[in-house]
């Protein structure tokens, strides 16, 4: 059943009305309804192109949290083929916000990391809503060791408010560990490519997206803190989330702009989670693209782009 968001409601109501009609002709198949139908769909698709073109930054921060929008494991279950993940940090224990193993894409091999938020109570509950632990970014650097050892490209899947702040966290030394991964993914020799597929929220994105390539969904955030926490910090109000949304410039066009992030995955009219499939489609494409261009580049090579990449950020010359 389709969750709508709260400036949807005229598509919701529209929609509304067909299923209505389409509930009458079934229990009376005199009545006919089509022509119906086709008037309010017309305008139901009309009235969501209007709204999906104009999404003001905390719109888009509504939809980047959607929890039908397709989570980590969509994307592996659309894209990779002999997924194994692997378990623990071999220091702690396993964080299930984490995910990390080994695949394949279009046949060829491939490391994968991502935040597993899960989408039940339950398995939200389990995965901590996709914040991680510092468990978890070790066992990041755990797979990103393997993956250069053995020269397989890495592909994160980024999607967290940002990482764990309880005591625990803390005591285990969870700044370390986040600097840690993101180490790690700036000295790696092979190909790594980071897309935001939903939030990527501080630190806890950071981690696993310091990447030769960073790409976007079109109606992700990106953002060293969320609207709600920036607008608590600046204005002592949370309230004010729509105007950090705004001021902190979060969304893909913007970081695209300012060249945080690389492109922008176009996601279909209404979000990705109205057409998943169209938005596995773009994704592959995407990684197809990015495999092709690395191709040809050596270890050093590889490193010495993202190196470059990341120095470049922010230079005005």
């Amino acid at each position: 059943m389709q969750s709508y968001l709260d400036f949807e409601k005229p598509v919701a109501d529209l929609e509304g009305k067909i299923a209505e009609l389409k509930s009458l002709a079934a229990t009376d198949r005199a009545v006919s309804i089509d022509e119906e139908v086709n008037r309010l769909s017309s305008r139901a698709d009309e009235a969501l192109v209007e709204i999906y073109k104009k999404l003001t930054p905390r719109q888009k921060t509504r939809v980047a949290r959607h929890p039908q929008r397709p989570h980590f494991s969509d994307y592996i279950t659309g894209l990779i083929t002999e997924w194994s993940p692997l378990s623990g940090d071999r220091k702690f224990g396993e964080d299930s916000a984490v995910q990390a193993g080994f695949g394949r894409f279009n046949g060829q091999p491939v490391a994968i990391l991502g935040q597993r938020k899960g989408n039940s109570t339950e398995s939200r509950l389990k995965h901590n809503f996709g914040m991680a632990r510092p468990e978890g970014y070790r066992k990041a650097v755990r797979i990103m060791d393997m993956a250069d050892r053995f020269n397989i490209p890495v592909i994160s899947f980024v999607d967290t408010a940002g990482a764990y702040p309880g005591i625990g966290a803390e005591e285990r030394g969870r700044a370390e560990a986040i600097a840690r991964s993101t180490e790690k993914s700036l000295e790696l020799g092979v190909p790594n490519l980071a897309i935001i597929i939903g939030e990527g929220g501080s630190g806890g994105a950071i981690a696993i997206a310091t990447t030769n390539r960073v790409l976007m969904l079109e109606h992700a955030i990106y953002s060293v803190i969320s609207p709600e926490g920036g607008a608590s910090i600046l204005w002592k109000d949370a309230a004010k989330a729509r105007d950090a949304a705004t001021t902190m410039k979060i969304t893909s066009a913007d970081l695209l702009a300012f060249g945080v992030v690389d492109g922008i995955i176009p996601e279909p009219t209404g979000g990705a989670h109205r057409h998943p499939e169209q938005i596995m489609a773009s994704t592959s494409a995407a990684i197809d693209k990015f495999s092709a261009d690395f191709a040809g580049k050596g270890r050093l090579e590889t490193h010495e782009h993202r190196r470059e990449k990341f120095l470049a950020i922010g230079t005005t010359l």
